[in-house]
């Protein structure tokens, strides 16, 4: 498939129906703040990386925390030469190992249970869809921190600043995504970790009711894709 992916360009919509083909946590843990990125996000996210910047097809990628393997299987969908997925959660390991058995990638993918502390090596690109920091404060810094070690290319979603229906109307008119400034505190981190913000865009994400704590039957909120190069 791999290397099949490489010889033409995918279409996005064929890149959705892909995704659509990954099966979500059937129980996700609040603690871990495990919400699944939409096919539609993962695509974008993806194709960014693939046909802009060309930082997934023929590359080694990461994907940090990632849970049933959506972004993890979507890039080696792409034609990246190796792909690796950790997480710590074995549950949601194990169904991406199912979904990578069932979508015929498995060749060039390879799952870690695991911490993302133990990761080691060098990566050409980093995928993460990171905790927030809602439950645990500042959880997302260590994803940060770990993409900014290993990886040359991070594509790393973050949750948007502050609550901004003008942009939510923006991007419900758009149903794509809107280039915008980066938060002052992570530009000023990843500088000091050696590394630059080459652009931020603000994508819509929806998630279902899913958590006792959750009082409404969907929430729309906006999260930040973060385009960074080591340097």
């Amino acid at each position: 498939m791999g290397e099949y992916a490489q010889k033409r360009l995918i279409r996005k919509l064929d890149l959705e129906l892909f995704l659509s083909q990954v099966a979500v946590n059937p129980s996700p843990k609040v603690s871990l703040e495990q919400y699944t990125v939409s096919e539609s996000i993962a695509a974008t996210m993806l194709y960014l990386a693939a046909y802009t910047n060309n930082d997934i097809i023929g590359k080694k990628v990461l994907d940090l925390g990632c849970g049933t393997g959506r972004l993890a299987l979507g890039a080696a969908f792409l034609g990246a030469e190796q792909v690796v997925g950790v997480d710590v959660d074995k549950l949601a390991l194990n169904v991406a190992v199912e979904n990578a058995c069932k979508t015929g990638l498995t060749e060039n993918v390879e799952w870690v249970n695991g911490d993302i502390a133990s990761v080691d090596g060098k990566f050409d690109t980093v995928l993460q869809n990171p905790p927030f920091g809602v439950q645990t404060r500042n959880a997302d810094r260590a994803f940060l921190v770990k993409a900014l070690e290993v990886g040359r290319a991070i594509y790393s979603l973050h949750n948007h600043p502050e609550v901004d229906k003008c942009l939510i109307g923006m991007l419900k008119a758009s149903k794509g995504l809107v280039e915008v400034a980066p938060s002052p505190f992570l530009k000023h981190f990843i500088e000091e970790h050696s590394s630059a913000v080459k652009a931020v865009y603000a994508l819509l994400m929806t998630i279902p009711k899913m958590f006792d704590f959750h009082t409404k039957e969907r929430h729309d909120f906006v999260i930040d894709l973060y385009v960074i190069e080591h340097l």
